[in-house]
């Protein structure tokens, strides 16, 4: 039988990545966008003309708004996996933050991934196996000057897994969330090259994290090979918090 698997926000660099490791793992997936079609069709492209033998599926929802996960759960029919890799950053001091940035960054972060897993919990439950995963962030574990509503949202993510994983467990779900360090993501190209020198000197393993790093760290989790595994927030950060 095909295995099914959700990625939220497989439209950006982490997710689109992402969705490539698990194809080549025999996944059959749920190719999640908000806004950047393109991008999505795109992925829906190239993983349908290089796995033939599995099933990919655009779907559409965007998680800024309260009706986020009401608008993904009906497009959702067999799934074993759901994996949250959308997300937006926010890089403001907190006196500079707005209510509606607040709003925006708890229902993309934290609102919708619960009420879709929620809505979805019926259906992973008719699996002996299943997964929820979340990519989370350092941050959500070390904290952000620059950053405190992102960090925070992230922090509440890595919370949520605990605690439903110990509620999940009896349904033989499986919660746990990988949270990067630095990934060379366009999300921090904002940065001038003295800054990413800086942030290297922290880095023990002294070399900037890949999308291909959390792809990897994925492909484990929902292998069949991580099972005995729930509740856990893994850092995968080349040693820069530990």
């Amino acid at each position: 039988m095909k295995k099914f698997a959700l990625i939220l926000g497989a439209s950006g660099e982490i997710g689109h990545a992402i969705c490539r490791s698990l194809a080549e793992d025999g996944w059959s997936l749920y190719i999640h966008y908000s806004q950047n079609l393109p991008a999505a069709q795109a992925l829906y492209d190239f993983l349908s003309n290089n796995f033939p033998a599995q099933e990919f599926m655009l779907v559409q929802g965007d998680f800024s708004t309260s009706t986020g996960a009401d608008m993904v759960a009906p497009q959702i029919f067999n799934v074993q996996a759901i994996v949250f890799a959308n997300g937006q950053a926010h890089y403001a001091l907190l006196e500079e933050t707005a209510v509606e940035d607040m709003d925006a960054l708890w229902r993309v972060h934290v609102q919708n991934p619960m009420r879709l897993t929620a809505l979805l919990a019926g259906k992973l439950r008719k699996h002996a196996v299943s997964y929820v995963l979340f990519i989370g962030s350092i941050w959500g574990e070390a904290g952000s000057a620059g950053e405190a509503l992102y960090a925070t949202v992230k922090g509440a993510q890595h919370a949520f897994v605990k605690s439903f994983a110990k509620e999940a467990a009896l349904s033989r779900i499986r919660v746990n969330a990988i949270a990067p360090g630095f990934i060379n993501t366009s999300m921090n190209s904002h940065l001038s090259q003295e800054e990413l020198d800086y942030i290297l000197e922290d880095i023990p393993l002294g070399e900037i994290g890949q999308t291909k790093d959390v792809a990897e760290m994925v492909r484990f989790y929902l292998s069949g090979k991580a099972d005995y595994v729930t509740g856990q927030i893994l850092r995968l950060n080349g040693g820069w918090y530990i």
